[in-house]
């Protein structure tokens, strides 16, 4: 199973992005959890620009939603909102509907407040399939935490794995229903 995980922060040393390499380094057996690394490649969103065939760096952002069996998503907030970038990123799959259906969970921060329920807002316009088991809020004891430090802490750990856990089920499950 490959889940994507994209992180709403474009710092090198983002909170939100060690979140998503923590769970990655979490992950049971049979399930790659893969970071997509293009939200800050992305071209600002025009819809004179959104043609067939699309833009390099849209084509491959949209590929990567399509290929994967769910997604996982850590965002900042910015002035108590959602970043400008994974805004822009997500205005590029309005039209072209990689969310429709796909499973999601949000793995946010504490400090992130107001972003995430507007994220939601987002996402269940473009008809993600939220998994609320597998959408938590950790609340770490710093803004500068590695991977490894995330990992290695007991609580944020296994609180990683059950959501983790959760949206492979979700996953699981609806490939369960589509076959009967």
């Amino acid at each position: 199973m490959r889940i994507l995980a994209i992180s709403g922060s474009l710092r090198a040393a983002s909170a939100n992005t060690a979140l998503l390499q923590a769970a990655a380094a979490l992950a049971p057996a049979g399930v790659r959890i893969e970071s997509y690394d293009g939200v800050g490649a992305l071209p600002h969103f025009n819809p004179d620009m959104d043609v067939d065939p699309a833009l390099p760096e849209v084509a491959r952002w949209r590929e990567a939603l399509r290929s994967a069996d769910a997604v996982l998503l850590s965002s900042p907030e910015y002035v108590h909102g959602v970043p400008g970038s994974l805004k822009n990123a997500l205005d590029w799959i309005v039209s072209s509907g990689e969310f429709a259906g796909k499973p999601l969970a949000m793995i946010n921060t504490s400090r992130s407040s107001f972003a995430t329920p507007q994220l939601r807002e987002i996402l269940t316009t473009m008809e993600a399939r939220s998994v609320p088991e597998a959408s938590i809020t950790l609340h770490l004891w710093s803004n500068r935490v590695s991977a490894s430090e995330i990992a290695a802490n007991a609580e944020a750990a296994t609180a990683l794995r059950a959501a983790v856990a959760a949206l492979v089920a979700s996953v699981r499950d609806a490939a369960r229903e589509e076959k009967s």
